[in-house]
Parts: C-alpha cells; sequence; structure tokens
C-alpha cells in the first residue's frame, strides 16, 4: 500500500509565524522597558559625569544591544513593539517639549544677521545635501534623511522626517543616525582647533558651533570646549535651528500630500506634534511657566529622547551601514562641510 503524503493544511498548521506578525501582536511593554530602562541609566550618567551627553550615549548604548545581543532567542522580536514605539511616540513628544527650550526673545536677541546665518544654514544645507545625494546617486530619501539631520538637529531631526515620509527604509533611517553620530561626533573635536587656528573669539566660535554642529548635545560638548561664553551662545543659536524643524518638517509633508494618490490625501497637512512644538514655543515665550515646570520639562524632554535615540540606535547594525556602502558616507561628509562652511560665514559676519 503506498505511503500516504501529508495534508497541505497539515503542513501549513505547523509553519511557523512570520516575523511580522510576530510583532505586531506582541506586547510593547518589554520593548518600552527596555528604552526607559536605558534612558534612565543615561540620565543617572549624565549627573554622574555632566559633560557625558545622555542622547549620544543612548544611541551607542542601543547599537551595542543591537550587535551583541539581538536576533538572539527570538530577543529582537519580543522587543521590537515596544521599540517601534520609542522611536516615534516618544520621540515626537520629545521634540513638543524641546520647544519649552526656546522662546522668541531668545532669538531675537541673537541680531538678525545671525538669524539670517541660520535661515542660510538650514536652507542651503539641505538644497546642497540634496543636489549633493543626487549626483551620487543616492536615493532621494536617504538624501533628504541625512540633508535634516545635518542641517537642523541630529538624529531628532532623522527621526522626525522619517515620521512624515510614505516612502522610507528603516535602513536609510538608521544609516542616517549612524551618519549623524559619527560626523558631529567628529566636529567636537575638530571645530575647538579650528576655531582656535583661525583665530575667533569665544563668542564667534559659539555662534560657528551652534550653526554647524548636528546634535544639540554635541553642541553643548563643542562649545563647552571653548569656554562658557561660548556655551551661552552656541545653545540659542542651535535652538533657532531647532525651530527651523517645524516648518521644514510641514514642508515635507506638504510636499507628501502634493505627490498625488490615495496616500498623499491623508498625509495631515501639518503633523501634530510639529504644532504641539510651535504652541510649546508660544507658552515659553509667554513666561507663564516657573523655573521648577521647566526645569522638570527639560528633564522629561531629555528622558524621552534618549528612550527614542536607544530605540534608533538598535537599528544601527554594522550589516546596515555595510549595506549602505560609500556614497552616503560621503553624502555625510559633503553635508558637514557645506554646513561648516555657511556655519563659519554667520560667526564672519555676526
Amino acid at each position: 500500500m503506498p505511503q500516504q503524503r501529508p495534508s497541505p493544511i497539515r503542513q501549513a498548521d505547523v509553519r511557523p509565524p512570520r516575523r511580522g506578525q510576530h510583532r505586531r501582536g506582541g506586547s510593547p511593554l518589554p520593548g518600552l522597558a527596555l528604552c526607559c530602562g536605558a534612558a534612565g541609566l543615561t540620565l543617572v550618567g549624565q549627573q554622574l559625569v555632566p559633560a557625558v551627553s545622555p542622547l549620544l550615549v543612548a544611541i551607542v548604548l542601543g547599537a551595542v544591544v543591537a550587535n551583541v545581543i539581538g536576533g538572539r532567542g527570538g530577543f529582537d522580536e519580543a522587543v521590537a513593539p515596544g521599540v517601534q514605539i520609542a522611536s516615534r511616540r516618544l520621540l515626537r513628544l520629545g521634540v513638543v517639549l524641546l520647544g519649552l527650550q526656546l522662546s522668541v526673545a531668545d532669538i531675537a536677541g541673537l541680531g538678525w544677521p545671525v538669524l539670517i546665518g541660520v535661515l542660510v544654514v538650514v536652507a542651503g544645507g539641505i538644497a546642497a545635501t540634496l543636489l549633493a545625494g543626487r549626483l551620487l546617486g543616492v536615493s532621494r530619501t536617504q538624501s533628504l534623511l541625512i540633508a535634516c539631520g545635518f542641517s537642523i538637529c541630529g538624529a531628532a531631526a532623522v527621526a522626525g522626517a522619517e515620521g512624515v515620509l510614505r516612502r522610507r527604509s528603516s535602513d536609510e533611517t538608521a544609516t542616517a543616525v549612524a551618519l549623524v553620530v559619527a560626523y558631529g561626533t567628529a566636529m567636537i573635536a575638530v571645530l575647538p582647533a579650528a576655531s582656535a587656528l583661525l583665530g575667533l573669539d569665544a563668542t564667534s566660535a559659539g555662534i560657528w558651533a551652534g550653526a554647524s554642529v548636528h546634535e544639540v548635545a554635541q553642541v553643548i560638548a563643542t562649545a563647552g570646549i571653548i569656554g562658557e561664553p561660548a556655551l551661552k551662545v552656541a545653545v540659542v543659536v542651535k535652538l533657532a535651528r531647532v525651530l527651523l524643524l517645524a516648518p521644514v518638517l510641514a514642508a515635507i509633508s506638504i510636499g507628501q500630500r502634493g505627490g498625488g494618490g490615495a496616500a498623499a490625501g491623508k498625509q495631515p497637512l501639518v503633523p501634530l506634534f510639529v504644532v504641539g512644538f510651535l504652541a510649546a514655543v508660544g507658552i515659553r515665550s509667554l513666561g507663564v511657566l516657573p523655573p521648577p515646570v521647566l526645569q522638570l520639562a527639560s528633564l522629561l524632554q531629555t528622558g524621552l529622547l534618549a528612550a527614542a535615540m536607544f530605540a534608533l540606535g538598535t537599528s544601527l547594525h554594522l550589516s546596515v551601514l555595510r549595506r549602505a556602502g560609500v556614497r552616503p558616507v560621503l553624502l555625510g561628509l559633503i553635508a558637514t562641510v557645506v554646513v561648516g562652511g555657511l556655519g563659519l560665514l554667520t560667526c564672519r559676519f555676526a
């Protein structure tokens, strides 16, 4: 009697669930706990060593976890739902609270030459990066993510732009974040030395740092090396660049709507977290919040962004950078040089 073949239905019954199905059905609690726990560690580290940036530490810590532990024993699948929430929702909440650090009076106090210079840095940096990306053959999405990160406020801008793009790749986002970390960290050492060689005073060097360095935390580290006078002006200049995150993301969102199709019609005209960011700036400008509330908001904002940066860091697998190739790396170098050059012009004419 011939052997009976197994039923196709029974074969399907024993097939393991697909990766995406497992992620969608899992609980977000393990991933959120991991991200929030990592953020807590970075905040404790900042109290012990104030010069250490919790955002940069969070990104590096996330990358270490991803490359050392990731993929073992279903670790990625277990934490993926919570990590995704942290990288998007917690990031947006952190960006909203970031607006409470900035007031209209602080920006106006910089003077028109610096304000015009900030506009030129952001607009020129984005335009030059997109053009260089086209010439290098880098995808428009990858070029746009790098342009926003390098021209505005680092990984937060990368994640913000990723949040309003219809077509996006997690590998492209991870590559842009990795490049922001690499080049911005290099500028912490390069810019103070270059300022000394050019004979810039502390105020001019602070303007250059605030107008050129990618991350807020990297600006603080760079200007802190130069001195306290440089640190004060650098942070305000950098936050003026951060303010331009709102109109840039709104422009990207409007561009997505203009792309046509049913998906374009579902895109919000202006993302809600951008509206929240602008509202936070308005509240800070009114001066109605007491210092303790602002301090608590700053701590919460740092914690939320640190959790989001850790989540983004978990996507920084070495394989991602190998797949990206040399072109995005070269594009990041070009963006750094362009933004740094425009920042230097700003401090010269301020």
